[in-house]
């Protein structure tokens, strides 16, 4: 479990693929003397588990599927990655609840100022539309972020400062891919409306269960 704080923007290294499995290795500034093989780390929200760390290098394994679904196999090497790693019982929650398990991969529409504000306009999948609500969650990259607008195929976030001096979404352009992790909870209440179930399932029983 992560909280969209990204602790430190890591550089690929390499790429290795494996048939359709790959090796990746990260350069990081974390402190490695503090991970250990098993640990579980969002490398662009996508949650995986470290293999080794030696020489500031994190080494992962990354399934066919975790490839498919993220644009960590459309990474080159040098491109940045935004690392956390997993929630310590008892830390603040700055974010929201992370789970590391990318929904889809997106296209940026537009990304630049408007305004005071720096923007950022994201593609949604069909079928996707009934996880997005104004200031609801979301996760980009890995980052924690607030919705700041949605419309039938896009929804749109905005950047403070600091989010894009420390995460690695300022350098994004339109036409890039970005990981998507809608909110968990907005899972469950949508997975439970489209449940049969013999009484029904409507926004009042929701209601009535403390949703």
């Amino acid at each position: 479990m992560f909280t969209g704080l990204i602790e430190d923007i890591g550089k690929l290294v390499g790429l290795e693929r494996h048939g359709k499995a790959a090796k990746l290795s990260v350069g990081t500034t974390l402190p490695l003397a503090e991970i250990a093989v098993g640990d579980s780390i969002a490398v662009n929200g996508a949650c995986l588990t470290v293999e080794s760390a030696a020489a500031g290098v994190i080494h992962f394994h990354t399934l066919a599927e975790t490839l498919s679904r993220t644009n960590l196999g459309l990474a080159t090497k040098g491109a940045p990655l935004n690392l956390e790693r997993a929630l310590c019982v008892g830390s603040r929650l700055g974010g929201h609840f992370v789970t590391g398990h990318v929904d889809f991969c997106a296209e940026v529409l537009s990304a630049g100022r408007n305004g005071d504000d720096f923007e950022l306009e994201i593609a949604i999948p069909e079928g996707q539309q009934s996880y997005f609500v104004e200031k609801g969650s979301v996760a980009v990259n890995g980052v924690s972020l607030t919705i700041a607008g949605v419309k039938h195929d896009r929804f749109k976030v905005c950047l403070i400062p600091l989010t894009r001096a420390k995460t690695n979404l300022d350098s994004l352009k339109t036409g890039a891919k970005v990981n998507v992790e809608t909110d968990i909870l907005g899972k469950y209440v949508v997975g439970m409306l489209h449940v049969p179930d013999k009484k029904g399932i409507t926004m009042d029983t929701l209601i009535n269960a403390g949703f």
